[in-house]
């Protein structure tokens, strides 16, 4: 059944792009899903199609068109998962670096979506079709937690606490260089690359507010090894961040240096603690999984001075 929506654009909205005014209607869906169906003519003002880039003006009626969600085409496929909870509304897995997260254009095979659908069978539709269950996203070499939804009422549940920042999010990171303070905040708007598309960047252009505090967990010579809390969650933003302050993240050649001591490609960097509200129980639940191999082993270098000599953080 198709679901229909009207806003009316009050005088405080006025001037904002459409995809942007829908995205604050509709914390749910994320902006490309919204993106799609201005695309597909499923928004309209007046009887007429509008695209992404109008801006809206007060008194406008926007009607959106929302139709269900076309039988998922992904493939189910028997993968490996390292499942720390599941129930009838979440599943809670472990992913490995490597590990694409949903399937794209031309890249349908071998994502934790094909292995949730074997696993799970019953994922939300909220995300769409190469999304489902999706509520948040791993960037391919970062390893850690993620909660998919079975169904869209826990689907909701979960986006509206990442959209209120209710959701705890804690990373483990190895960045080039020492750094000296023990704890501090990064507050720098992220926005996408003006000369290369496929990087975001701390911009003055079409930003959106990104949030990162980290501390020092342990001091080498050359790297320093970070726990890193997100206050909101940007496409790469702790990459971006980090490669902002002057200490990217070892290993990661797309904002960082090409080359390492270690010889590793792709940072260096670890989900490993979640925490939210369970969806149907309102109880809070909180999930850890601990470094990967390859971080234990680049840690392990360290501490064992094969390539630096430790130095203790100061207190």
């Amino acid at each position: 059944m198709v679901k229909k929506y009207c806003f009316l654009v009050s005088s405080e909205e006025s001037g904002s792009r459409l995809d942007k005014f829908l995205l604050q209607k509709c914390p749910d869906f994320s902006r490309s899903r919204l993106q799609a169906l201005i695309e597909q003519g499923m928004i309209s003002l007046k009887g007429k199609t509008v695209k992404s880039n109008y801006r809206v003006k007060k008194g406008d009626q926007i009607f959106m068109e929302v139709p269900p969600p076309r039988e998922i085409k992904i493939e189910p496929e028997n993968i490996p998962l390292s499942v720390l909870y599941q129930d009838q509304d979440i599943v809670v897995v472990n992913k490995p670096v490597g590990m694409v997260v949903h399937p794209a254009a031309g890249h349908y095979q071998g994502t934790l979506v094909n292995a949730l659908l074997f696993h799970c069978r019953d994922l939300s539709g909220v995300g769409g079709e190469l999304r489902p269950g999706i509520v948040h996203r791993l960037d391919k070499d970062t390893s850690g937690i993620l909660v998919a939804a079975k169904n869209d009422s826990s689907h909701h549940s979960l986006a509206h606490q990442l959209k209120e920042r209710s959701m705890k999010r804690e990373y483990q990171a190895l960045v080039h260089g020492r750094i000296k303070e023990d704890r501090a905040l990064v507050d720098a708007p992220i926005g996408r690359h003006q000369k290369d598309r496929k990087k975001m960047a701390v911009t003055k252009g079409r930003t959106r507010e990104a949030v990162t505090r980290f501390e020092v967990l342990e001091r080498f010579q050359r790297y320093t090894y970070l726990r890193l809390k997100l206050e909101t969650g940007r496409t790469h933003q702790i990459r971006v961040h980090m490669a902002y302050i002057g200490h990217p993240l070892l290993g990661d050649m797309q904002y960082g240096p090409s080359k390492n001591e270690f010889n590793y490609k792709g940072q260096v960097l670890h989900a490993g603690t979640l925490g939210f509200i369970h969806p149907r129980s309102g109880n809070y639940m909180e999930f850890f999984a601990p470094l990967p191999e390859h971080f234990q082993r680049i840690l392990s270098t360290l501490r064992h001075g094969e390539i630096d000599d430790r130095i203790l953080g100061e207190e």
